[in-house]
């Protein structure tokens, strides 16, 4: 059987303590041999130093590096110094996103969306980086609909994306819905689906009430009657996201996509039970 391939994202840690838990997270989540790594970007360029020293970190240790490139906010100068640098060390893969716009700042920038921000750096530097885009299973928060949604996710793959990872799902069907959606308006490239291990039950749905993912009401409620019993809720987690990555996997998808929030024991546990 064809072995899965798979990836994980982190944030660049803001102390000197989140540096060192992300280096023993990211040892431990070598092991199992990723296809990439990528690495979040703050709205705003808050974080761009950051991404830049964690990716470089990252690929010194042998790992493919993937940064995250957000638009909004930023001017076409400031992204082109900021993909130069890039390139400048090697790096070739980026994640090209429109990002949020951090409270109190007026300006959208040059680029106010990710298709244009990928036909930009197809423009300045043509097949150089490989792009990664994202898509919404169960649609954008600030969608005008699900036709408008998709709509924008196949103008950002023609702008010259070469695949997508989605925002984490935990109904298998919403994603395969979506992936045949997508193929009727003519986007051929992979769609990786993005999977959230479950570890905090009040963090889950902040989460995903900011990103518009949908808990399902079983798993919701189950969550809740743990209460404070982490290692429930861990157990509990590990069963239901592992059962959802076997289903996506039997079906042949290209890949997972962990959001690992920089800590191993779940997206280990995950893989290791799909035999990663």
């Amino acid at each position: 059987m064809k072995p899965i391939e798979i990836s994980f994202e982190f944030f660049p840690p803001k102390t000197p303590e989140g540096i060192d838990k992300l280096r023993a997270t990211r040892t431990q989540l070598a092991l199992l041999k990723p296809k990439f790594v990528s690495v979040t970007f703050g709205a705003g360029g808050s974080t761009q130093q950051g991404t830049l020293d964690t990716v470089l970190d990252m690929a010194a240790d042998g790992l493919e590096a993937a940064p995250h490139l957000s638009c909004i906010g930023s001017s076409k100068d400031s992204l082109r110094a900021i993909l130069n640098q890039y390139r400048a060390h090697g790096i070739r893969h980026i994640v090209a996103l429109r990002g949020d716009l951090p409270s109190g700042m007026g300006e959208v920038g040059e680029l106010r969306y990710a298709s244009e921000l990928v036909s930009f750096i197809r423009a300045e530097y043509g097949d150089w980086f490989w792009i990664e885009v994202a898509g919404y299973p169960e649609y954008h928060p600030q969608s005008r609909s699900p036709k408008h949604d998709l709509e924008n996710f196949a103008r950002k793959v023609k702008a010259g994306a070469n695949s997508a990872i989605t925002q984490y799902f935990f109904n298998a069907d919403a994603y395969f819905r979506f992936v045949d959606d997508a193929k009727k308006l003519g986007v051929e490239v992979p769609i990786v689906p993005g999977i959230m291990p479950i570890t905090n039950f009040s963090q889950l749905m902040r989460f995903s009430e900011m990103c518009g993912a949908e808990v399902p009401r079983w798993i919701a409620r189950r969550l809740e009657s743990f209460g404070d019993d982490k290692e429930a809720i861990r157990a509990f987690g590990v069963d239901v996201v592992t059962g959802l990555c076997q289903r996506l996997v039997d079906q042949g998808v290209p890949g997972l996509h962990f959001y690992t929030l920089n800590a191993a024991t779940a997206t280990k546990a995950i893989c290791q039970r799909l035999g990663a």
